[in-house]
């Protein structure tokens, strides 16, 4: 199986892209909402739930996992790849979404001036920044953590009037330096692109990992025939979250376009 984990309900958006552009194989969808938000926590306790939830996963029948989250891709990627992995699953795969939204800016700008929005953690790791500069050390890279986005988004208000103003004020100053390219770092923002889109203008593009993953995933399994035929094709999907309540489910809605049966596990640390 594939296995998309995220810290709550914002990987839905890489998920969906996935069955819909890759149907062909089994996938097991992983929420740590009970645990939400990861972008305020720690490095070690982001690393620590990270983990659990990718030992659980792993357990499961995945042999290749995405971290649709950008704040566990910024902290605990590279740390789980070099010791977890090694010493558990040295034939298994664990890859982020984190570098292809970077690999996509650093293509993509024409200016060399690019911004990046996402939780407090994921910017004040400035990993976006260092995987933009790695392929192009000439990009001029600015960074905005917007805190109160994704706790507004996992309650499902879209519409209200208050998020247009709080997206001018993370937005405005990165306007103002003139970016032509923006990163939605973090998989949430996916649900309000279009709000993004109004505020930056139609000259700025977006850099929305929902719809680059899925593409990218295409690319590596064809590049990795050794990954490719150890995936599952066939049979039903999974979708395990940490917490459950009557409103999650009209929001998991809202990401999925239809209803979907969530079973229930626990990640105590």
């Amino acid at each position: 199986m594939i296995g998309v984990f995220d810290s709550g309900l914002g990987g839905l958006t890489i998920y969906r892209a996935l069955v819909k552009k890759l149907p062909v194989y089994r996938y097991l969808y992983l929420g740590d909402n009970a645990h939400l938000p990861y972008g305020s926590r720690s490095n070690e306790i982001i690393y620590r739930y990270t983990e659990r939830a990718v030992d659980f996963m792993f357990k499961k029948g995945c042999f290749l996992i995405i971290l649709a989250c950008n704040t566990s891709s910024a902290v605990a990627l590279r740390p789980l790849q070099k010791n977890y992995l090694v010493r558990h699953y040295p034939q298994r795969r664990l890859l982020g979404v984190l570098i292809p939204a970077a690999e996509e800016a650093a293509r993509k700008t024409r200016n060399k001036r690019v911004g990046i929005i996402g939780t407090e953690a994921t910017i004040n790791s400035h990993t976006f920044r260092a995987e933009i500069l790695k392929l192009d050390p000439q990009i001029k890279v600015w960074e905005r953590a917007c805190p109160l986005l994704v706790p507004i988004i996992e309650a499902g208000e879209f519409n209200w009037r208050g998020l247009d103003d709080i997206l001018k004020k993370y937005l405005t100053p990165l306007k103002e330096q003139k970016i032509d390219t923006l990163v939605l770092g973090c998989t949430h923002y996916a649900l309000i692109k279009e709000k993004i889109k109004k505020v930056m203008g139609p000259k700025v593009k977006l850099i929305s990992e929902d719809e680059i993953i899925a593409p990218k995933l295409k690319n590596y399994l064809a590049r990795h025939p050794e990954i490719e035929r150890h995936l599952k094709k066939g049979g039903k999907n999974e979708q395990w979250v940490t917490a459950y309540s009557q409103r999650f489910n009209e929001i998991s809605r809202l990401f999925m376009k239809e209803p979907l049966p969530f079973k229930l596990t626990d990640l105590s640390l």
